[in-house]
């Protein structure tokens, strides 16, 4: 779904489970110790976040599948769900942000409150190549 991006299976993308593979939350689960309890809550509340006491958040942001002029955007702003999820997480814990996109958005606004940010870009179906870069199982490589 998301993690593929707008030129997979169907033109546009798809969303939710469509495709065979790992999510970055299931990776995530897989990768933490069993002590750890992962927490999934979509588009929590401040309220929410301070209330349960968490020692750090995993963030995940993005877009939509898409592919040519339904992406355009022309401000390159995260979604608002995504935006206001930054604030009301990172606002109240120590937070990783991973973006999800098919392009650069606009983060400068939302900095101040991130204490760790990782462009993904479109990492496909398979979620553990994230992890295993945000838990230090590899190396940030590129060029």
């Amino acid at each position: 779904g998301y993690q593929c991006g707008g030129w997979t299976i169907t033109w546009q993308g798809l969303s939710g489970n469509s495709t065979k593979g790992t999510t970055i939350l299931e990776a995530i689960k897989s990768t933490v110790s069993p002590s750890t309890e992962v927490v999934y809550q979509e588009n929590p509340d401040a309220k929410y976040v301070e209330g349960q006491g968490f020692s750090y958040a995993i963030v995940l942001v993005g877009e939509a599948p898409y592919a040519e002029t339904f992406g355009d955007n022309l401000n390159l702003t995260i979604p608002l769900g995504g935006a206001d999820t930054i604030k009301n997480v990172c606002g109240s814990v120590k937070c990783l942000v991973i973006l999800i996109s098919g392009r650069p958005l606009v983060i400068e606004p939302y900095l101040p409150l991130i204490d760790a940010f990782v462009a993904a870009w479109l990492p496909g179906t398979e979620g553990q190549g994230v992890t295993d870069v945000i838990f230090g199982d590899q190396g940030f490589r590129g060029k």
